[in-house]
């Protein structure tokens, strides 16, 4: 009878044991796992971002659809302005600006066209842009238009987002939805996403 006793709280002790080491571990393994997870996101929101930016140069707008991004991304080229030359100390010290340094040729100024896809995107296929990693294909969600500012000055935006509950799949969901919550409750986007469809934020990423 002595020995089944002991038996019987030896297995309470070991499940007491693994609850505690469970209730530790949970949310570190959830954190470790979310923060690489959203490191990967953040990265390919950037480059949505930088392809973005470079439509826009060239088109004047932002697209919402990811067919024409992609195929901007392929075969797109768009213009950057280099500069050759820069103010020395002294010039700044005698006031010299950098308009009068170009008409005395100190500075020169030249707009070259580079490969959108060669800059943008060196470390993934294009095609890839719109799919969020660590998920089955899932796409994220992108829209373009534009908005009116205070001084009635209209400016196009656009917005690429992926909530938490698509690039999370497959982790502790519990963790997840208090993720969620406190979003919510901060009026945040439950989620990471740069650019805003509603306000002009310069094309920020939540994270930011």
């Amino acid at each position: 009878m002595k020995t089944a006793l002991q038996i019987i709280l030896l297995f309470v002790i070991v499940g007491l044991g693994w609850l505690v080491y469970k209730s530790v571990q949970e949310p570190i393994i959830f954190q470790e796992n979310y923060d690489l997870r959203k490191a990967a996101v953040v990265e390919r929101l950037k480059i949505i971002r930088d392809a973005q930016v470079a439509y826009k140069a060239t088109n004047d707008r932002y697209t919402g659809g990811f067919d024409t991004l992609i195929n901007f991304v392929k075969t797109g080229n768009y213009k950057i302005t280099k500069n050759e030359g820069s103010l020395t100390d002294s010039m700044l010290n005698a006031g010299m600006t950098e308009k009068e340094a170009l008409k005395l040729g100190i500075i020169k100024r030249d707009t070259v066209y580079v490969s959108v896809k060669d800059s943008l995107c060196k470390n993934i296929a294009p095609e890839e842009l719109e799919i969020v990693p660590f998920t089955n294909g899932a796409k994220f969600e992108l829209g373009a238009g534009t908005i009116k500012t205070s001084s009635n000055l209209v400016i196009p935006v656009f917005e690429a987002k992926v909530p938490n509950k698509v690039f999370l799949k497959g982790l502790d969901e519990q963790y997840r939805i208090n993720l969620d919550d406190e979003a919510k409750q901060l009026g945040r986007y439950p989620g990471l996403k740069v650019g805003d469809l509603e306000e002009a934020n310069n094309n920020a990423g939540n994270w930011e």
